[in-house]
């Protein structure tokens, strides 16, 4: 996978790209905002770290415009500013997560980790598949225009399928998205979850939109029944 670290502290872009190289990640570096623009017109990223104090054009600005562009590539803003006013700021521009200066490259790298797992997010505020739609503002549920009510595991469930249908999510993936935690040789929760779902989703309508891909784990889509 191939990271982008926008840093222009030499020393702190040396440590995190040696790092990240060390656990064998292909990582490019850009030293200002100009040439970090120029460096993501140019390739294509799985995950971005970004400095916030940046010459030439500041980490705030490229978050924006990425986001503004529809980018949905996972960032990560590392920087020395600690005020929760301003880690609120950038999180509802659309950062994904936060990490303070100093740091220990063993939670970056932990970090890192767990946002290409969960891989790019659907930040659209309405998700729609066939004729089942998921409100995140209002956390409604509704199917063929019919409210569904679900527990607050069931949407996060859900919300976590739909973001992105045809994506098959392995049990262990949603099992560290949905309950945040590991749940080591407990993975049938999962399954429990999703006959929960199902019964509320999928039983009352001819088309069925939750869909198990046999040792692999569980998909949503919209197309014909398999």
């Amino acid at each position: 996978m191939r990271l982008l670290l926008i840093e222009d502290e030499k020393k702190v872009a040396d440590f995190v790209a040696r790092g990240l190289r060390a656990e064998r990640f292909a990582v490019d570096v850009a030293a200002d905002g100009p040439a970090a623009l120029q460096t993501l017109a140019a390739c294509a990223y799985d995950l971005i770290i970004l400095d916030l104090m940046l010459p030439g054009l500041s980490g705030s600005e490229i978050l924006k415009r990425l986001r503004r562009d529809r980018s949905e590539v996972p960032v990560i803003i590392l920087t020395a500013r600690d005020a929760m006013a301003e880690k609120v700021a950038h999180f509802e521009a659309g950062a994904d997560d936060y990490l303070t200066k100093p740091f220990a490259f063993a939670e970056l790298l932990v970090r890192v980790k767990a946002l290409l797992r969960r891989g790019p997010v659907n930040r659209a505020s309405v998700l729609r598949v066939g004729d089942l739609e998921l409100d995140r503002l209002s956390q409604q549920v509704k199917r063929a225009g019919k409210r569904i009510d679900l527990t607050a595991k069931e949407y996060a469930l859900l919300e976590y399928l739909v973001a992105n249908p045809g994506r098959v999510y392995s049990r262990t993936m949603i099992i560290e998205h949905v309950w945040d935690q590991s749940f080591e040789g407990l993975t049938n929760i999962v399954d429990v979850y999703v006959r929960h779902l199902r019964a509320k989703v999928d039983d009352p309508f001819p088309t069925k939109l939750i869909r198990t891909v046999r040792g692999v784990g569980y998909s949503v889509d919209g197309g014909p029944d398999a």
